[in-house]
Formats: structure tokens, sequence, C-alpha cells
């Protein structure tokens, strides 16, 4: 599959994957000056890329697993979706859950791009739903 990328700056960099079974693509940050991610603070950092989906795809931005459990740095509405239609730059909102400050410089490996196909849906307004086993257990209904 072909995603149409472009650079919107010069610290920009194509997403990367990082071993060939991978499903996420490394995407970096391309903040002009580095920014410090104080412990409890969230922080749009930019990736310096813009994408182009086909219609029926989207991209997904994922935590890096590392980066949370060596630093606690996360993302915030993670996954993030990229819709189809979206050309603006793809930011990342990072947050540090950790106790000391998080230094984020340009190049360093963010987030993770994973592109996942999804189906357009017709909701369909019924009475009753089938039933199942589960029925509406939720919330650990199933103990710890």
């Amino acid at each position: 599959m072909k995603v149409e990328i472009k650079l919107l700056s010069e610290a920009a960099k194509k997403p990367q994957k990082m071993s060939s079974s991978s499903s996420g693509y490394d995407i970096f940050a391309a903040n002009p000056e580095e920014i410090i991610l104080q412990p409890g603070e969230i922080q749009l950092i930019p990736t310096g890329i813009a994408i182009s989906l086909s219609p029926g795809y989207e991209a997904q931005v994922r935590p890096r697993s590392g980066l949370a459990y060596k630093h606690g740095i996360g993302i915030l509405n993670s996954p993030g979706t990229i819709d189809a239609d979206y050309r603006g730059e793809i930011g990342v909102i990072l947050f540090n859950f950790g106790s000391q400050p998080f230094i984020v410089s340009s190049g360093m490996r963010i987030a993770q791009l994973v592109i996942a196909r999804y189906e357009n849906v017709d909701f369909q307004e019924v009475e009753e739903l089938s039933r199942t086993e589960r029925g509406e257990g939720g919330f650990g209904h199933t103990g710890v």
C-alpha cells in the first residue's frame, strides 16, 4: 500500500519501521527547539509530516512502550486517529506521567503510526439486540 507523505519542515523525517514484522512505524518529533515536559504536563509535539490516506483507511497514533516504561511518557487520546480526509500536520499529544522532567528533542522517536482499514456502517435502530452469554456484563464483571 502506498501512502503519500509531505515533509513540512527541515526537521521532519519519514516514519520508519524498526523491524520487518512491526505493525507500527515510528514517528519523530520535529520541534524547532527542545521541549521540556514537566511531570503532569501535556504538550502537543509537532512531527513535521502530513499524509494522504485512501478512503477506508485511518492512521492510529499510538504510544511507544519504551517511553512509557522507562520514562512514564504516554499519549493522551490514545490511539489518536488520523482520518483519511485530514491533510494537516500530525501532532502527538504527549503526557508526562512520570516524576521527572522529560526532554523532547527534534528527531526523537515519540510515537508509532499504524495504518488500519475500517468499515463504514449503517446503524439500524432495533427494539432488542440479539442475546449473548455475556449480555450486559462489562467494566470488570469477570473479576480481577
